[in-house]
């Protein structure tokens, strides 16, 4: 499968997901599936409706603070990240592994198209800003305040671990024709020193809270 057909594909599984969130509140909530393996949410797609585009796309604003209450993030302060020499986008810096970071040439959260937020799982130094990732859960609730006083609430629609080698560039980076979200961090065990793979959580906008 090409990255192009790829992402088309992902698109419309994206749209169709906001559909049984609007409609059923947490399509993938109950019973077993609390630990849901990656792309469950595609399995489970229904045609694209009206409501797939319930909340309208925000202005640009600068995230400010990131609450993810189900891995217990409250992270005030985010750091804008800029892309390293070899073309990777940066991380924040170890001393600040308690800050998350924003892809500073992707939109802002609340625009329509993917907002990307990334944050350290550890570091050396021990536990970081994203340390109980692995309680999130599809449904789960991603608030994030703005500069203009608006918070972007997003819920989580996929939860994917992949190795960095694999890493799903189309898939996190690529537009989208509405308002999403992608957390990214660090997980596997450790080889080397390192985390060999990403934690990556797609998220959709769900409500706006006006300033």
């Amino acid at each position: 499968m090409n990255h192009h057909h790829h992402r088309s594909a992902s698109v419309s599984a994206a749209l169709c997901a906001a559909v049984l969130l609007a409609l059923s509140g947490c399509a993938a909530g109950d019973g077993p599936a609390a630990t849901p393996p990656a792309r469950i949410v595609e399995s489970a797609a229904a045609p694209p409706a009206a409501s797939a585009s319930a909340v309208k796309p925000l202005a640009r604003s600068l995230p400010v603070r990131v609450r993810l209450p189900s891995a217990v993030v409250d992270a005030r302060d985010v750091m804008e990240l800029g892309l390293n020499a070899d073309g990777t986008v940066e991380v924040p810096p170890v001393a600040q592994a308690d800050r998350i970071g924003w892809y500073g040439k992707g939109v802002t959260p609340g625009e329509t198209g993917p907002a990307v937020l990334i944050g350290h799982f550890d570091t050396a130094r021990g536990p970081a800003v994203l340390k109980d990732v692995a309680r999130v859960r599809v449904g789960d609730e991603i608030a994030v305040t703005r500069a203009d006083g608006t918070t972007a609430v997003f819920r989580v629609r996929e939860l994917e671990q992949v190795d960095k080698d694999a890493f799903p560039t189309a898939k996190v980076y690529g537009d989208t024709r509405r308002p999403e979200l992608r957390v990214i961090t660090c997980g596997g065990e450790i080889v080397d020193g390192h985390r060999p793979d990403n934690i990556i959580l797609y998220a959709d906008l769900a409500a706006v809270r006006p300033a």
